[in-house]
């Protein structure tokens, strides 16, 4: 009920989105434009087709695809840590995955040309989900003994791995030229203003392949929240678990930031907000996670682009702005377990 709730909003929502903008379209709507444009109509100005197909449609499927990835990474994360604050960006995932990002963006030209045609294609994206990979290896490594896992530990070595990632990435800004310098300012504001049908197929692809081995964990997270000895006493392969959720949220949120660069916030506020309606019942909250993160995330890149029209602010600002205030009420509320 609640998931047929949610989408209805999200179409609303992309509705209301394709609506919002400074173009006219001399007098029609462009709801109709898209029609005729999915018609074929060989009439529809050229103008018209580029600003309601390539410009509008493309950056409303891609906030869906991006807001909802980020939300299921973070309360697959939450679940595997049982911590409300394990999200990508206070672990170390975003930052690594920016870092990794930013050194193919101004050091890619340098060996480029002795990669594969495909791999030259798609440098940053890899980049971004190697550097998400390492990331959460290296935060697991250090908080992680005797098959426990410290949840202090992981959330210091994450603010480590943050800060060396961050200043490595101000290093590079430095020393980047003045398009590079444009690229980089990208990654580090977030934007969807790069959205292209290309890379939402991209996009669809990793999101279909997370979701066939993320979505039906729902019981096994629920077991993980008893403890990892209860969990395997259940039959839960615990470490089988962990390696699949790891692998999973760096292949996300790396794919993400390539395309979207640095948008905080989603992966906490989304599974935040479901654990006050369900508890900690994983069964509802991540199918929940992925139409409620798609609705945040488009909300907010809606707002983005109409509240300084016709500039845009930064998504990354807003998601930022919005969950800060949430990661303060979080930590107030589980200060004495934390």
């Amino acid at each position: 009920m609640y998931l047929i709730i949610s989408a209805l909003l999200l179409v609303i929502l992309a509705v209301v989105a394709l609506y919002t903008g400074v173009y006219d379209f001399n007098g029609a709507s462009p709801f109709s434009v898209l029609g005729k444009f999915i018609k074929g109509d060989s009439g529809l100005a050229l103008n018209d087709k580029y600003v309601i197909w390539d410009v509008r449609a493309s950056r409303i499927i891609m906030a869906i695809l991006i807001g909802s990835m980020l939300a299921v990474s973070g309360t697959s994360l939450q679940g595997l840590f049982k911590n409300p604050l394990a999200t990508g960006e206070a672990i170390g995932l975003t930052s690594g995955a920016t870092l990794l990002a930013a050194i193919a963006i101004v050091l890619g030209g340098h060996f480029k040309q002795y990669l594969p045609e495909v791999v030259q294609f798609s440098l940053v994206g890899i980049s971004a989900f190697l550097g998400a990979l390492l990331a959460m290896m290296l935060v697991y490594r250090i908080s992680t003994s005797a098959g426990k896992t410290n949840v202090v530990m992981m959330l210091l070595s994450g603010v480590a791995i943050t800060s060396i990632g961050f200043s490595i990435t101000g290093f590079l800004i430095y020393i980047s030229k003045d398009e590079q310098l444009r690229d980089l300012t990208f990654w580090n504001m977030g934007s969807l203003a790069a959205a292209t049908w290309t890379k939402n197929i991209v996009l669809t692809v990793v999101l279909i392949i997370s979701y066939a081995v993320l979505l039906p964990k729902g019981k096994a997270l629920n077991a993980m929240m008893l403890g990892e000895k209860d969990a395997e006493h259940l039959g839960i392969n615990v470490e089988k678990l962990k390696k699949q959720i790891v692998i999973i949220t760096s292949l996300m949120v790396g794919t993400c930031v390539a395309f979207s660069g640095t948008i905080g916030f989603v992966g906490l506020i989304v599974p935040y907000i479901l654990r006050l309606l369900f508890k900690s019942n994983y069964v509802f909250i991540l199918p929940l996670s992925a139409v409620l993160g798609s609705i945040l995330l488009l909300t907010a890149d809606t707002i983005s682009r109409s509240i300084v029209a016709p500039s845009e602010l930064p998504i990354g600002i807003l998601t930022s702005l919005i969950g800060g205030p949430v990661f303060i009420a979080i930590l107030i509320k589980f200060k004495k377990s934390l």
